[in-house]
């Protein structure tokens, strides 16, 4: 990790909501509707130990507004580590950098807001009073795929599963995961509806 992203994550420069939101808004004007190309990594700074709920509360929030083109993922960076505890080697994953989660979103002033006002979020992490997305370098010892996606589907359109655990099964995107490059849809398992994500390698776009 480079020293800069270092840097930025000791410092805890948490924005204002008044000058961020602004300056969100003004840059909001600015971005084309893909919001694909214009999705970035972002640091968050989370209340300690409230990561994993932030998570939760967070990926609630971008389906409860509709919001899964614009906050593609959020992620809690994990390494794997040995732990020796009483004479017993464990492979165990722990936190790379407790108090944060890396948020994939295409920042503007609606998406600012929800992840800002998401319970357990303190703000973003950032010089002066901007949110910086991490760059290449910075996200690559992260194990996070920068590699842009392009697939002739979204949230709402049908698909059919054409190989895999799944394949021959069809249904409805109900969220897209740029980041891991995966839909989710709902699928029949013992008489309930069941989320289940599907590589956007093995599916194709259903034709209405």
């Amino acid at each position: 990790m480079s020293e800069e992203m270092e840097k930025s994550f000791e410092s805890d420069e948490v924005l204002s909501d008044s000058t961020a939101s602004a300056e969100n808004e003004a840059a909001a004007e600015t971005q084309s509707t893909d919001t694909n190309e214009n999705a970035h990594w972002y640091v968050v700074h989370t209340y300690s130990g409230y990561e994993k709920k932030v998570k939760d509360n967070l990926e609630s929030a971008i389906i409860n507004r509709h919001l899964e083109n614009q906050i593609f993922e959020v992620r809690i960076p994990l390494q794997d580590v040995v732990e020796v505890k009483n004479g017993v080697r464990k492979n165990v994953q722990r936190k790379m950098f407790p108090g944060y989660v890396l948020v994939n979103m295409d920042m503007n002033d609606e998406t600012w807001y929800v992840v800002r006002n998401t319970r357990g979020v303190t703000g973003f992490v950032g010089p002066g009073s901007k949110p910086v997305p991490l760059t290449d370098a910075e996200i690559k010892p992260l194990g996070i795929k920068t590699d842009t996606v392009s697939v002739d589907f979204g949230v709402g359109d049908e698909i059919a599963v054409v190989a895999g655990v799944w394949k021959d099964t069809a249904g409805v995107v109900q969220r897209m995961d740029f980041g891991k490059q995966t839909a989710t849809i709902n699928v029949d398992l013992f008489g309930r509806e069941t989320p289940v994500e599907i590589s956007f390698a093995e599916v194709r776009r259903i034709d209405s």
